[in-house]
């Protein structure tokens, strides 16, 4: 007699014949005889099955018929062993078949590539496009809108999965106002900046410009935290500002700085005279910036008219952010040093803003040696 160890969820045992596998005394007599070219041909439709869930199952019954325990079986194909339990009554029920996914009587699929599709468009407007009252989304919400498309109703999981299927996600949007001017125009500015900055002569050089407010007050923002466990962040109470005006350098990346208290024409002016310090070689400094007050104002103009067009403004459309590169060192900023910051003095807080910029210009530098070499 052949059985399977100690602790296995059913034990086999070989027929007088040596060809079918019957259940050890003791066992219980509701598995099916399995016979050896039998549990041979469910190994050969294993391999070429594109089922996963099928071949777990396959390959649990010819597992068992070699004898494995239930919690050597679960291990080797990565499932639970109450799976190895169902799986070896299915077959001693109704044998191969038992074995085929039961979900497929269920009715035609509804998770088709039709409806994955017109989720995808649904999800791209808000509810008050298709004249809900609530203005973000949920799966109750997205199940009645594609009911009124025409779609047959869904579970929860059901959208659930629909939903992790295209990779859709919950995420904070993101405010923005858009451009006043005609798109032509604003494409136009946007591609002159552009072969300004690909065109650069020698001597020249282009930047891009732009304001950060540091509060001593945290800005809050997500973090890992345990299951009932809220992290606190404790705010000094009445707040104070400070203001870093900087320069990303469009072609090595590198970040020039000034700070200061107020945010007025003398933070930008500080600013351009710390490029001249910084690039003393270069005939031409461009400046890509946005259109605050401060970059245009009177006093600005005046010190700029000075320099004999040795620096040189080019303005972004209003409100296109995302068009200045140097907006995503401000947002990396925040999430190393002043979200959820635990500074109680603003002179300590900036310190930390100057030493991250700082080393951040050293990295840059380092991978340029590394690449050089």
């Amino acid at each position: 007699m052949r059985e399977s160890p100690k602790g296995s969820i059913q034990r086999w045992r070989w027929g007088k014949n040596g060809q079918e596998l019957l259940p050890a005394r003791g066992a219980g007599g509701d598995a099916r005889r399995l016979r050896r070219p039998e549990w041979r041909r469910l190994e050969r439709t294993a391999r070429k099955s594109r089922d996963v869930l099928l071949v777990r199952r396959l390959r649990i019954v010819v597992l068992l018929a070699r004898g494995w325990t239930g919690k050597a079986i679960a291990e080797a194909v990565g499932c639970a062993i109450s799976t190895v339990h169902n799986t070896r009554h299915r077959w001693a029920a109704a044998g191969e078949a038992g074995l085929i996914d039961r979900r497929e009587d269920n009715g035609a699929v509804k998770r088709t590539e039709d409806f994955l599709s017109a989720l995808w468009k649904v999800l791209v407007k808000t509810p008050q496009d298709f004249r809900w009252p609530r203005p973000t989304w949920t799966r109750e919400l997205l199940i009645h809108t594609l009911v009124d498309k025409g779609y047959e109703p869904v579970s929860l999981s059901t959208m659930s999965r629909a939903l992790h299927e295209i990779g859709a996600r919950q995420g904070r949007p993101k405010p923005v106002a858009l451009c006043p001017w005609a798109k032509s125009v604003k494409t136009r500015r946007i591609n002159e900046i552009k072969a300004m900055i690909a065109g650069l002569k020698l001597g020249e050089v282009a930047v891009y410009v732009d304001e950060v407010d540091i509060h001593l007050n945290p800005k809050i923002g997500p973090d890992w935290m345990l299951p009932g466990h809220q992290r606190q962040v404790v705010t000094p109470g009445q707040n104070r500002k400070h203001y870093l005006a900087g320069a990303l350098d469009a072609r090595t990346r590198r970040i020039t700085w000034v700070a200061s208290d107020h945010k007025n024409s003398s933070l930008f002016i500080a600013l351009v005279e710390r490029l001249l310090e910084v690039y003393p070689d270069a005939r031409v400094i461009n400046i890509v910036l946005d259109n605050f007050k401060i970059h245009d104002s009177h006093q600005t103009r005046a010190f700029l008219a000075g320099l004999g067009g040795r620096v040189r403004l080019h303005f972004l459309p209003p409100y296109c952010p995302d068009h200045n590169r140097i907006e995503r060192t401000w947002l990396d900023l925040h999430a190393n040093v002043t979200r959820n910051h635990r500074h109680k003095k603003i002179e300590s807080l900036i310190q930390a803003c100057v030493a991250y910029l700082a080393k951040r210009n050293r990295r840059l530098v380092a991978q340029k040696r590394r690449k050089a070499a």
